[in-house]
């Protein structure tokens, strides 16, 4: 007994203290629309797919033209330097040509500038590293979609998981309030002699074991609204759930269509899957493109002054520029051969991803055939207690069953009307993993949702 008032006097504690943090109650719509924006993993998947894209800009350096404006000053009295600098200037003059001023010049001083333009002509290695970047970043996206729907599988999960634990807590909260009421009324009994000590003991042991299930189910409801919080990006916050728990029949009604054999969309784990591969296979073709000549054209004005960058009269120069390296010291070696080996790792985890989306396509529609089945199970255990708890009462109540007949018939309504939660929370959660599987939102379980009507708010 102490125990149960201890118990929910800490429930109603961390209420009232929890209260002036409380947000509005959360349903599983804006459960799932947080999440969306702000939950730690899609964060991170949103990051890596922008680095993804900011990585396939990279090769269009190969690709597109570059503009460089330079300047700077210059003071020398080395002797090529010197005269250079004379002749750039256009200040050359027959005294610049004496022997010992060309020997032992003065300190040249020049502020110089500059502006160039490189243009790309043919980079074949560029050009195919550009579209292996950009099919890298397509598999960086597919990933993120695929983070994104794990995590709407997970916020039902979590919602409805919290909601269960949140109906337990009523449903044992209920079933211990009436043992220990029955308790109460054996110890006057025994002590009027109307019931044996043995009996009495044996109920109050009954009523300890309900005890013991609302703590356990009071813990678990907190843990439950803190897994839930936690998803939607706010941690150690006191948020409070609408317990929309779904009756049986619309769980069944709204996941029966998933339990019939389908062939899956495209999923995005397989799609990223199949993208890297396709990635890993042109930057093979990227790395055998780097063995061929290069071609690039320039052009570049200069100033040179002795005032101040960009004085003086400008000159240009032009040109086209024809490389190749054939051999680079084993570097291109090294490079063609990890790019073939990245691709065979790419090629298997492609394949892998296919075969475990039939794997998960299987896997999903059994669960989700079995979970049903264990609910339509658990409905007919919970009747058929509730019908024994009145039938026991009745019986007690014309002197014909014990008091521990009675609160054994109690405890096994209270227990099978837990367990019937527990089935349809494994519907829920089995069918969200199945919409996963098939490449949907698990997220549209939040019709389900929208379609049960709200009890009072459950923190």
């Amino acid at each position: 007994m102490h125990l149960r008032v201890f118990s929910l006097a800490a429930l109603a504690l961390g209420a009232v203290t929890g209260s002036a943090r409380a947000q509005a109650p959360v349903d599983l719509a804006h459960a799932l629309a947080r999440a969306d924006s702000l939950a730690y993993a899609n964060r991170m998947a949103r990051g890596a797919a922008d680095a993804g894209h900011a990585q396939a800009l990279a090769p269009l350096k190969g690709v597109l033209p570059s503009l460089t404006v330079d300047g700077g000053y210059t003071q020398t009295t080395d002797p090529i330097g010197a005269f250079g600098i004379v002749l750039r200037q256009r200040a050359a003059a027959p005294a610049s040509f004496d022997p010992h001023a060309l020997n032992f010049p003065r300190p040249a001083r020049d502020y110089a500038g500059g502006v160039q333009l490189q243009q790309p002509i043919l980079n074949a290695d560029a050009w195919v590293g550009r579209r292996a970047a950009s099919l890298a970043a397509q598999a960086a996206d597919a990933n993120a979609q695929w983070t994104h729907y794990g995590v709407r599988a997970d916020v039902v999960r979590a919602y409805y998981g919290a909601a269960v634990a949140a109906a337990q807590v009523i449903a044992l909260d209920s079933a211990t309030a009436a043992a220990h009421a029955h308790v109460r009324v054996a110890q006057s009994m025994e002590r009027n002699g109307l019931v044996t000590r043995s009996d009495m003991l044996l109920a109050s042991v009954r009523a300890n074991d309900l005890d013991a299930q609302l703590a356990a189910a009071i813990g678990n409801a907190d843990l439950a609204r803190r897994q839930l919080a936690t998803l939607i990006a706010l941690p150690g916050q006191d948020i409070t759930i609408d317990a929309r728990i779904p009756a049986p029949d619309a769980i069944r009604a709204d996941a029966a269509p998933d339990t019939l054999p389908a062939g899956a969309a495209p999923r995005a784990d397989v799609r990223a899957a199949t993208l890297g591969a396709r990635a890993a296979g042109t930057d093979v073709t990227r790395a055998r493109a780097a063995y061929l000549p290069r071609l690039n054209a320039f052009g570049r004005y200069d100033w040179h002054s002795l005032s101040r960058p960009y004085d003086g009269l400008p000159s240009w120069t032009a040109g086209v520029m024809l490389s190749w390296s054939p051999f680079a010291g084993g570097a291109q070696l090294s490079d063609l051969r990890h790019a073939q080996a990245q691709r065979a790792t790419a090629d298997a985890a492609a394949d892998a991803a296919r075969a475990q989306a039939q794997l998960d396509d299987a896997q999903t529609r059994t669960a989700l055939v079995v979970a049903l089945q264990r609910m339509t199970l658990a409905e007919l255990s919970a009747t058929q207690a509730m019908e024994a708890h009145r039938i026991v009462t009745r019986k007690y109540e014309g002197g014909l069953a014990t008091i521990v007949e009675l609160l054994d018939a109690a405890a096994a309504e209270a227990r099978t009307a837990v367990e019937l939660s527990a089935a349809r929370y494994a519907v829920i959660a089995a069918d969200a993993a199945r919409r996963q599987a098939l490449g949907r939102d698990p997220g549209s379980l939040a019709d389900l949702d929208r379609a049960t009507p709200a009890p009072s708010t459950t923190r």
